[in-house]
Protein backbone atom coordinates (compact mmCIF):
# COMPACT_ATOMS: atom_id res chain seq x y z
CA UNK A 1 0.00 0.00 0.00
CA UNK A 2 3.01 2.08 0.31
CA UNK A 3 1.91 5.40 -1.87
CA UNK A 4 -1.37 5.29 -1.58
CA UNK A 5 -2.16 5.48 2.01
CA UNK A 6 -0.93 6.91 4.55
CA UNK A 7 -3.25 6.12 7.95
CA UNK A 8 -4.90 2.07 7.98
CA UNK A 9 -8.15 3.06 7.65
CA UNK A 10 -6.97 4.09 3.98
CA UNK A 11 -5.20 0.92 3.72
CA UNK A 12 -7.65 -1.06 4.49
CA UNK A 13 -10.07 0.17 2.15
CA UNK A 14 -7.53 -0.48 -0.28
CA UNK A 15 -6.85 -3.92 0.26
CA UNK A 16 -10.95 -4.05 0.40
CA UNK A 17 -10.98 -2.49 -3.25
CA UNK A 18 -8.28 -4.73 -4.49
CA UNK A 19 -10.02 -7.83 -2.88
CA UNK A 20 -13.53 -7.37 -3.04
CA UNK A 21 -14.67 -5.94 -6.30
CA UNK A 22 -17.67 -3.61 -6.72
CA UNK A 23 -19.97 -3.55 -9.77
CA UNK A 24 -22.23 -0.80 -10.23
CA UNK A 25 -25.60 -0.29 -12.71
CA UNK A 26 -27.77 2.67 -11.95
CA UNK A 27 -28.28 3.04 -8.01
CA UNK A 28 -27.58 -0.74 -7.46
CA UNK A 29 -24.07 -1.59 -6.30
CA UNK A 30 -23.19 -5.69 -6.12
CA UNK A 31 -19.77 -6.31 -4.05
CA UNK A 32 -18.01 -9.47 -4.67
CA UNK A 33 -17.63 -11.44 -1.57
CA UNK A 34 -13.71 -12.54 -1.77
CA UNK A 35 -12.12 -14.98 -3.68
CA UNK A 36 -11.55 -18.43 -2.32
CA UNK A 37 -8.75 -21.23 -3.51
CA UNK A 38 -9.57 -24.64 -2.13
CA UNK A 39 -7.56 -27.69 -2.69
CA UNK A 40 -8.93 -30.98 -3.75
CA UNK A 41 -9.83 -33.19 -0.49
CA UNK A 42 -10.91 -36.79 -2.07
CA UNK A 43 -13.80 -38.32 0.47
CA UNK A 44 -17.23 -40.30 -0.13
CA UNK A 45 -19.05 -38.63 2.63
CA UNK A 46 -19.76 -34.91 3.53
CA UNK A 47 -21.07 -33.59 6.54
CA UNK A 48 -22.62 -30.77 7.57
CA UNK A 49 -22.57 -29.20 11.40
CA UNK A 50 -23.51 -26.54 13.28
CA UNK A 51 -23.71 -25.10 16.73
CA UNK A 52 -26.19 -21.99 17.64
CA UNK A 53 -28.38 -20.37 20.39
CA UNK A 54 -31.68 -22.02 19.39
CA UNK A 55 -34.70 -19.72 20.03
CA UNK A 56 -36.90 -22.25 19.44
CA UNK A 57 -35.27 -25.00 22.19
CA UNK A 58 -34.22 -21.93 23.89
CA UNK A 59 -30.53 -23.98 24.63
CA UNK A 60 -27.84 -24.43 21.93
CA UNK A 61 -28.93 -26.93 19.52
CA UNK A 62 -26.79 -28.97 17.36
CA UNK A 63 -27.67 -29.53 13.61
CA UNK A 64 -25.85 -32.32 11.93
CA UNK A 65 -26.53 -34.63 8.78
CA UNK A 66 -24.32 -36.91 6.93
CA UNK A 67 -25.63 -35.45 3.78
CA UNK A 68 -23.35 -31.90 3.49
CA UNK A 69 -21.93 -29.56 0.87
CA UNK A 70 -25.35 -27.95 -0.09
CA UNK A 71 -27.71 -25.71 1.98
CA UNK A 72 -28.97 -27.26 4.98
CA UNK A 73 -32.25 -25.99 4.05
CA UNK A 74 -32.31 -28.20 0.92
CA UNK A 75 -31.97 -31.66 2.70
CA UNK A 76 -34.08 -34.03 3.26
CA UNK A 77 -35.51 -33.45 6.99
CA UNK A 78 -35.36 -36.96 7.40
CA UNK A 79 -31.75 -36.62 7.53
CA UNK A 80 -31.24 -33.96 9.63
CA UNK A 81 -30.97 -34.40 13.37
CA UNK A 82 -31.17 -31.28 15.80
CA UNK A 83 -30.82 -31.79 19.11
CA UNK A 84 -30.51 -29.35 21.83
CA UNK A 85 -28.39 -30.21 24.91
CA UNK A 86 -27.33 -28.87 28.42
CA UNK A 87 -24.79 -26.21 28.14
CA UNK A 88 -23.81 -26.86 31.68
CA UNK A 89 -22.67 -30.42 30.66
CA UNK A 90 -21.60 -29.62 27.11
CA UNK A 91 -21.82 -31.80 23.97
CA UNK A 92 -21.26 -34.94 24.40
CA UNK A 93 -20.03 -37.70 22.31
CA UNK A 94 -23.52 -40.13 23.16
CA UNK A 95 -25.42 -37.06 21.67
CA UNK A 96 -23.67 -36.74 18.25
CA UNK A 97 -23.58 -41.14 18.41
CA UNK A 98 -27.35 -41.25 18.97
CA UNK A 99 -28.07 -38.21 16.20
CA UNK A 100 -25.96 -39.79 13.32
CA UNK A 101 -27.92 -43.29 14.42
CA UNK A 102 -31.73 -41.87 13.84
CA UNK A 103 -30.70 -40.34 10.84
CA UNK A 104 -28.72 -43.66 9.32
CA UNK A 105 -25.49 -42.26 8.72
CA UNK A 106 -22.99 -44.32 6.76
CA UNK A 107 -21.85 -46.49 10.16
CA UNK A 108 -17.93 -45.88 9.05
CA UNK A 109 -18.04 -42.12 9.61
CA UNK A 110 -19.81 -42.43 12.91
CA UNK A 111 -16.54 -42.90 14.67
CA UNK A 112 -14.61 -40.29 13.31
CA UNK A 113 -17.01 -38.12 14.21
CA UNK A 114 -18.30 -38.89 17.61
CA UNK A 115 -13.76 -38.45 18.86
CA UNK A 116 -14.28 -35.31 16.65
CA UNK A 117 -17.29 -33.20 16.59
CA UNK A 118 -18.09 -32.87 20.81
CA UNK A 119 -14.63 -30.83 20.92
CA UNK A 120 -16.31 -27.64 19.29
CA UNK A 121 -18.62 -26.92 21.79
CA UNK A 122 -15.34 -25.78 23.26
CA UNK A 123 -14.73 -23.75 20.94
CA UNK A 124 -18.17 -22.18 21.17
CA UNK A 125 -18.48 -21.50 24.69
CA UNK A 126 -14.96 -20.50 25.60
CA UNK A 127 -14.56 -17.71 22.87
CA UNK A 128 -18.53 -16.45 23.16
CA UNK A 129 -19.63 -17.21 20.40
CA UNK A 130 -23.02 -17.14 18.95
CA UNK A 131 -22.96 -19.58 16.10
CA UNK A 132 -20.27 -22.01 14.30
CA UNK A 133 -20.94 -23.71 11.04
CA UNK A 134 -18.38 -26.32 9.48
CA UNK A 135 -19.81 -27.53 6.11
CA UNK A 136 -18.55 -29.25 4.43
CA UNK A 137 -16.65 -31.71 6.89
CA UNK A 138 -15.28 -34.23 4.10
CA UNK A 139 -14.48 -37.80 5.29
CA UNK A 140 -11.31 -38.62 3.94
CA UNK A 141 -9.86 -42.00 3.76
CA UNK A 142 -6.07 -41.58 4.39
CA UNK A 143 -3.25 -44.22 3.57
CA UNK A 144 -4.22 -47.17 6.42
CA UNK A 145 -7.87 -47.05 5.52
CA UNK A 146 -8.55 -44.28 8.30
CA UNK A 147 -11.51 -41.76 7.83
CA UNK A 148 -10.64 -38.89 9.12
CA UNK A 149 -12.31 -35.73 9.59
CA UNK A 150 -11.43 -32.72 7.02
CA UNK A 151 -13.42 -29.51 8.12
CA UNK A 152 -13.11 -27.45 4.31
CA UNK A 153 -15.47 -24.34 5.55
CA UNK A 154 -15.46 -23.00 8.91
CA UNK A 155 -18.55 -19.78 9.63
CA UNK A 156 -19.02 -18.39 13.42
CA UNK A 157 -20.26 -15.39 14.47
CA UNK A 158 -19.18 -14.07 18.10
CA UNK A 159 -21.84 -12.50 20.65
CA UNK A 160 -19.90 -8.68 20.95
CA UNK A 161 -21.04 -8.35 24.47
CA UNK A 162 -19.73 -11.26 25.68
CA UNK A 163 -15.69 -10.51 26.75
CA UNK A 164 -14.68 -13.65 25.62
CA UNK A 165 -14.37 -13.20 22.18
CA UNK A 166 -11.63 -10.99 23.14
CA UNK A 167 -9.50 -14.00 23.85
CA UNK A 168 -8.51 -14.62 20.45
CA UNK A 169 -7.16 -11.05 19.99
CA UNK A 170 -8.95 -10.45 16.60
CA UNK A 171 -8.04 -7.34 15.30
CA UNK A 172 -10.79 -4.27 15.24
CA UNK A 173 -11.00 -4.15 11.92
CA UNK A 174 -12.73 -7.43 11.04
CA UNK A 175 -16.19 -6.46 12.50
CA UNK A 176 -15.78 -2.59 10.93
CA UNK A 177 -15.33 -3.83 7.08
CA UNK A 178 -19.02 -2.29 6.38
CA UNK A 179 -19.24 -0.05 9.06
CA UNK A 180 -19.59 3.70 8.85
CA UNK A 181 -16.97 5.67 10.82
CA UNK A 182 -20.44 6.48 13.47
CA UNK A 183 -21.46 2.70 13.79
CA UNK A 184 -17.69 2.00 14.66
CA UNK A 185 -17.72 4.61 17.43
CA UNK A 186 -21.05 3.27 18.72
CA UNK A 187 -19.99 -0.04 18.76
CA UNK A 188 -17.30 0.62 21.29
CA UNK A 189 -19.25 1.45 23.85
CA UNK A 190 -20.64 -2.17 24.05
CA UNK A 191 -21.21 -3.69 27.41
CA UNK A 192 -22.73 -5.68 29.88
CA UNK A 193 -25.31 -2.87 30.49
CA UNK A 194 -27.42 -1.18 27.95
CA UNK A 195 -27.55 -1.54 24.42
CA UNK A 196 -26.08 0.50 21.77
CA UNK A 197 -27.61 -1.67 18.69
CA UNK A 198 -27.36 1.28 15.94
CA UNK A 199 -27.69 1.25 11.91
CA UNK A 200 -27.32 4.09 9.54
CA UNK A 201 -30.77 4.00 7.42
CA UNK A 202 -30.31 6.84 5.00
CA UNK A 203 -27.22 9.40 5.56
CA UNK A 204 -29.17 12.43 4.16
CA UNK A 205 -32.07 11.58 6.38
CA UNK A 206 -33.54 14.48 8.39
CA UNK A 207 -34.68 13.13 11.88
CA UNK A 208 -32.30 11.88 14.39
CA UNK A 209 -34.21 9.29 16.37
CA UNK A 210 -32.31 7.89 19.46
CA UNK A 211 -34.56 5.02 20.27
CA UNK A 212 -35.19 2.81 23.30
CA UNK A 213 -36.68 -1.25 22.87
CA UNK A 214 -36.93 -2.98 20.20
CA UNK A 215 -40.65 -2.96 19.67
CA UNK A 216 -40.31 0.59 19.51
CA UNK A 217 -37.38 0.90 17.07
CA UNK A 218 -39.70 -1.22 14.77
CA UNK A 219 -42.36 0.74 14.97
CA UNK A 220 -40.42 3.81 14.38
CA UNK A 221 -38.03 2.53 11.35
CA UNK A 222 -41.26 1.69 9.67
CA UNK A 223 -43.00 5.01 10.04
CA UNK A 224 -40.09 7.57 9.77
CA UNK A 225 -39.08 5.83 6.51
CA UNK A 226 -36.44 7.29 4.83
CA UNK A 227 -36.77 10.67 7.13
CA UNK A 228 -34.18 8.48 10.14
CA UNK A 229 -31.29 8.59 10.03
CA UNK A 230 -30.44 6.14 11.95
CA UNK A 231 -32.54 2.55 13.38
CA UNK A 232 -31.29 2.14 17.09
CA UNK A 233 -32.12 0.70 20.42
CA UNK A 234 -30.24 2.21 23.21
CA UNK A 235 -32.69 0.40 26.43
CA UNK A 236 -31.11 -2.20 28.89
CA UNK A 237 -31.04 0.77 31.67
CA UNK A 238 -27.85 2.39 29.89
CA UNK A 239 -25.51 4.50 32.65
CA UNK A 240 -25.51 7.97 32.86
CA UNK A 241 -22.03 8.25 31.24
CA UNK A 242 -22.34 5.74 28.64
CA UNK A 243 -26.21 7.35 27.60
CA UNK A 244 -24.37 10.73 27.43
CA UNK A 245 -21.26 9.51 25.55
CA UNK A 246 -23.71 7.62 22.80
CA UNK A 247 -25.75 11.16 22.75
CA UNK A 248 -22.55 13.30 21.60
CA UNK A 249 -21.09 10.97 19.14
CA UNK A 250 -25.01 11.05 17.44
CA UNK A 251 -25.04 14.87 17.57
CA UNK A 252 -21.56 14.97 16.50
CA UNK A 253 -22.15 13.14 12.98
CA UNK A 254 -25.77 13.45 12.73
CA UNK A 255 -27.18 16.90 14.27
CA UNK A 256 -26.42 19.59 11.75
CA UNK A 257 -28.24 18.24 9.17
CA UNK A 258 -31.18 17.00 11.47
CA UNK A 259 -34.82 18.78 11.63
CA UNK A 260 -35.90 16.57 14.44
CA UNK A 261 -34.43 15.26 17.68
CA UNK A 262 -36.93 12.72 17.93
CA UNK A 263 -36.07 10.61 21.74
CA UNK A 264 -38.98 7.87 21.83
CA UNK A 265 -38.96 4.76 23.71
CA UNK A 266 -42.02 2.51 25.53
CA UNK A 267 -42.68 2.29 29.06
CA UNK A 268 -39.75 1.32 31.11
CA UNK A 269 -39.69 -1.30 33.94
CA UNK A 270 -36.27 -0.73 34.70
CA UNK A 271 -34.94 2.10 33.01
CA UNK A 272 -33.99 4.90 34.95
CA UNK A 273 -35.74 7.96 32.65
CA UNK A 274 -34.08 10.52 34.46
CA UNK A 275 -30.61 9.31 33.86
CA UNK A 276 -31.32 8.72 30.03
CA UNK A 277 -33.30 12.17 29.36
CA UNK A 278 -30.46 14.37 31.81
CA UNK A 279 -27.49 12.41 30.11
CA UNK A 280 -29.04 13.33 26.73
CA UNK A 281 -30.02 16.74 27.19
CA UNK A 282 -26.75 17.61 29.10
CA UNK A 283 -25.11 16.39 26.11
CA UNK A 284 -27.33 18.88 23.76
CA UNK A 285 -26.94 21.93 25.80
CA UNK A 286 -22.68 20.56 25.56
CA UNK A 287 -22.65 20.00 21.67
CA UNK A 288 -24.36 23.90 21.65
CA UNK A 289 -21.65 25.03 23.63
CA UNK A 290 -18.60 23.37 21.64
CA UNK A 291 -20.02 24.02 17.93
CA UNK A 292 -22.40 26.24 18.21
CA UNK A 293 -26.41 26.32 17.64
CA UNK A 294 -28.52 24.45 14.96
CA UNK A 295 -32.05 24.93 13.96
CA UNK A 296 -33.82 22.06 16.31
CA UNK A 297 -37.01 20.73 16.80
CA UNK A 298 -37.19 18.30 19.97
CA UNK A 299 -39.60 15.33 20.24
CA UNK A 300 -39.90 12.87 23.41
CA UNK A 301 -41.91 10.20 24.14
CA UNK A 302 -41.28 8.14 26.98
CA UNK A 303 -42.35 6.15 29.83
CA UNK A 304 -40.93 5.01 33.21
CA UNK A 305 -39.65 5.37 36.67
CA UNK A 306 -38.51 9.08 37.05
CA UNK A 307 -40.23 10.32 34.08
CA UNK A 308 -41.43 13.29 35.34
CA UNK A 309 -37.54 14.14 36.70
CA UNK A 310 -36.42 13.69 33.40
CA UNK A 311 -39.03 15.71 30.82
CA UNK A 312 -38.14 18.61 33.24
CA UNK A 313 -34.78 18.21 32.46
CA UNK A 314 -35.63 18.11 28.98
CA UNK A 315 -37.52 21.02 29.10
CA UNK A 316 -35.14 23.28 31.06
CA UNK A 317 -32.23 22.43 28.30
CA UNK A 318 -34.52 23.16 25.35
CA UNK A 319 -36.08 26.50 27.38
CA UNK A 320 -32.12 27.67 27.57
CA UNK A 321 -31.39 26.72 24.39
CA UNK A 322 -34.20 28.51 22.72
CA UNK A 323 -35.62 25.24 21.20
CA UNK A 324 -38.97 24.40 20.18
CA UNK A 325 -40.17 20.87 22.29
CA UNK A 326 -43.12 18.93 22.80
CA UNK A 327 -43.20 15.98 25.37
CA UNK A 328 -45.62 13.06 25.91
CA UNK A 329 -45.81 11.16 28.88
CA UNK A 330 -46.45 7.22 28.97
CA UNK A 331 -50.43 7.46 28.35
CA UNK A 332 -49.73 8.48 24.74
CA UNK A 333 -50.19 6.55 21.52
CA UNK A 334 -46.46 5.71 20.23
CA UNK A 335 -47.58 5.71 17.07
CA UNK A 336 -49.64 9.08 16.89
CA UNK A 337 -46.13 10.29 18.43
CA UNK A 338 -44.35 9.09 15.61
CA UNK A 339 -46.71 11.01 13.72
CA UNK A 340 -46.22 13.99 15.52
CA UNK A 341 -42.47 13.92 14.87
CA UNK A 342 -42.99 13.64 11.05
CA UNK A 343 -45.58 16.43 11.03
CA UNK A 344 -42.30 18.59 13.16
CA UNK A 345 -39.74 17.37 10.34
CA UNK A 346 -42.30 18.61 7.34
CA UNK A 347 -43.16 22.01 9.24
CA UNK A 348 -39.39 22.46 9.57
CA UNK A 349 -38.64 21.56 5.48
CA UNK A 350 -41.73 24.20 5.17
CA UNK A 351 -39.51 27.01 6.40
CA UNK A 352 -39.89 26.23 10.46
CA UNK A 353 -36.25 25.43 10.18
CA UNK A 354 -35.56 29.14 8.79
CA UNK A 355 -37.58 30.54 11.68
CA UNK A 356 -35.80 28.87 14.02
CA UNK A 357 -32.16 29.46 12.32
CA UNK A 358 -33.68 33.14 12.67
CA UNK A 359 -34.55 33.04 16.41
CA UNK A 360 -30.93 32.07 17.42
CA UNK A 361 -29.21 33.72 14.85
CA UNK A 362 -27.41 31.56 12.79
CA UNK A 363 -27.76 29.91 9.98
CA UNK A 364 -29.80 27.29 8.84
CA UNK A 365 -26.81 24.46 8.01
CA UNK A 366 -28.97 22.02 5.99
Amino acid sequence: MLGRAKDLKTALAEKERLYFVEHTVGHVRAKANGVTFEAGVPAKHEVYFSISDSTHFRAPTMTLTHIGGMDIEEVDRKHVAQVPFDPLTGLKAFVVANALTEIDAPKEIISPLVQQLPKLWELFHDFGMMTLELNPIRMRVDKKGRITPVACDFKCGFDRDDPRWNRLGLPPHLFAADYSDFEQEINQLRTHQGQSDVYVINDEGTVLAPTFGGGANSLVTELLGDDAIISSDFGGNPPYEKMKEVARICFKHWLAQSNVLFVIGGKSNNTDIFETLRSIADALREHFSACGATPLYVVVGRGGPNLVRGMAAVRDTCDALGLPYRIFGFDSDISEVIQYAKKADAWMKAGGRAQIAARLGVGQQN
